[in-house]
């Protein structure tokens, strides 16, 4: 008896082995195939109205994504005491929850980006022409002009009291430091999309689609939460844009580069990243 049931133990010990690939490796060339490049110029995108219902998607998205979060920043400094607002940790849930609805009711008709950071990023990969990476970057940054503008027709008292929302270098940190912080939290959040939405992890893993938004807009909560106090956290060109130009000032504009430059360096070191190290992707091309 004590026999027959070691035999038992044997023939399931091989039958259900436990070694299993794992990561890339359990992603088999039959069953997905990389994606082809998207070409620099499309000029067949011109006549596509999917292609300007992507840009009006963007543009409406950012413009309520500056709506919401540019309204909390200024509930939090109207507050008398931070124990009477939401605080910086609502500040960051703001920035980050809306990141994670407004990617999720967009996606399917432009990709969600609503950030140039992002844009660019995949563009450098190559998931999107030059054409719509250009439309895309003006209408996220018209959409954010219009959200802050908004929300000066408000307020536009607290408003210019209270710095419109602007990203600033704060006290006790220098340029440097601020364009730092900018490049390490754009790099985070460019990395996390490159990884939610990656085509591969799609194919293999039928959830991946739909929990995609939760993990960017989670990365863009925890960015803020870490940053805030350096920059005010930017780590979104046109979210910084928008507020500049509807607030106006001259400090506003004193620290503004930090605000493009260091997120777009962040993106392309994120899209170098993935795309050559995570999924060594030219090495596949030359093989």
């Amino acid at each position: 008896m004590a026999e027959s049931k070691e035999e038992d133990v044997k023939v399931g010990a091989n039958k259900f082995t436990e070694k299993q690939p794992l990561g890339t490796a359990a992603q088999s060339d039959k069953d997905y195939k990389e994606p082809p490049p998207a070409p620099l110029f499309e000029a067949g995108e011109l006549k596509s109205w999917s292609f300007y219902r992507a840009g009006i998607a963007e543009f409406v998205a950012t413009f309520l994504f500056l709506y919401i979060t540019v309204l909390t920043v200024m509930g939090v400094g109207r507050a008398k005491n931070k124990c009477a607002s939401v605080g910086i940790q609502g500040i960051a849930w703001a920035f980050g929850g809306m990141i994670f609805a407004l990617v999720y009711c967009t996606a399917g008709i432009s990709g969600g980006h609503l950030n140039p950071a992002v844009t660019f990023g995949l563009f450098l990969a190559r998931k999107l022409s030059l054409t719509r990476a250009m439309f895309y970057m003006v209408m996220q940054c018209l959409g954010a002009i219009c959200g802050a503008g908004v929300v000066k027709g408000f307020m536009k008292g607290p408003y210019e009291t209270l710095k419109g929302g602007a990203n600033f270098v704060s006290h006790g940190y220098t340029k440097g430091d601020g364009l730092g912080a900018e490049i390490v939290g754009t790099f985070v959040l460019v990395y996390t999309v490159f990884s939610a939405t990656d085509a591969k992890r799609n194919a293999r893993d039928s959830h991946v689609p739909i929990l995609a938004p939760l993990p960017i807009g989670f990365a863009v909560f925890l960015v803020h939460l870490a940053t805030i106090p350096i920059t005010g956290t930017g780590i979104n060109p046109a979210r910084s844009l928008g507020a500049a130009i509807i607030y106006n000032r001259d400090h506003a504009w004193d620290d503004h580069w930090i605000f493009w430059v260091g997120p777009f360096i962040g993106a392309a070191l994120a899209a170098v990243y993935h795309q050559i190290v995570i999924r060594a992707i030219p090495f596949k091309s030359r093989a």
